[in-house]
């Protein structure tokens, strides 16, 4: 069975918004050793637009710095699924788009074999949390209050308590603290 995992960068304040933050080279690493280990990123619509076609530019051209190119390049050679309703065509090559219900399609998906499945975003991801679909969490926590922007299960109503056991974490020089649970 595949694990679906949630990685993002959240503030203090619970805004995951991909502006507010720090993006350096040692978080870029430390994304990067992430992404080698995932089989399938699933993204809504939004999301998806956000990455591609930046990252896939960026892996082309390299016109970054080291360990953002890095990135860029793992980010480009992984198979990409695309939940939406209203996206007609990819031009990326990697990419598939799905009608499908998320939760369907994500449990269909989780049933096989492979690597595990990487969520990015927040209101796809969100869905699948309260859904109980999330076996692992990856949170990048800025050293900063937001005060304002996208929050993690913003409007949703969860069925219970989520209890998350924490079974690592890494400070970075920047003040970013990355804190990976797994769903108890």
């Amino acid at each position: 069975m595949r694990k679906v995992i949630y990685a993002t960068n959240i503030t203090i304040d619970g805004c995951c918004d991909h502006t507010k933050g720090i993006a350096d080279d040692e978080l870029h690493e430390y994304f990067t050793e992430l992404l080698r280990g995932m089989g399938l990123l699933a993204y809504g619509r939004k999301t998806y637009e956000l990455m591609v076609p930046f990252w896939p530019g960026v892996a082309k051209t390299q016109s970054m710095g080291k360990a953002t190119n890095e990135f860029a390049k793992v980010f480009d050679s992984i198979e990409k699924l695309v939940f939406s309703q209203t996206l007609e065509r990819v031009d990326d090559k990697n990419t598939t788009i799905s009608r499908a219900k998320p939760e369907e399609e994500i449990l269909k998906l989780k049933q096989g074999e492979g690597k595990p499945i990487s969520l990015g975003g927040v209101a796809l991801s969100s869905h699948l949390i309260a859904l109980g679909l999330v076996d692992e969490y990856h949170f990048v926590v800025q050293p900063f209050i937001a005060g304002e922007g996208t929050r993690l299960l913003k409007g949703i109503t969860l069925p219970a308590t989520l209890g998350l056991k924490l079974v690592e974490s890494k400070v970075f020089k920047s003040g970013c603290v990355a804190l990976k649970y797994v769903k108890q």
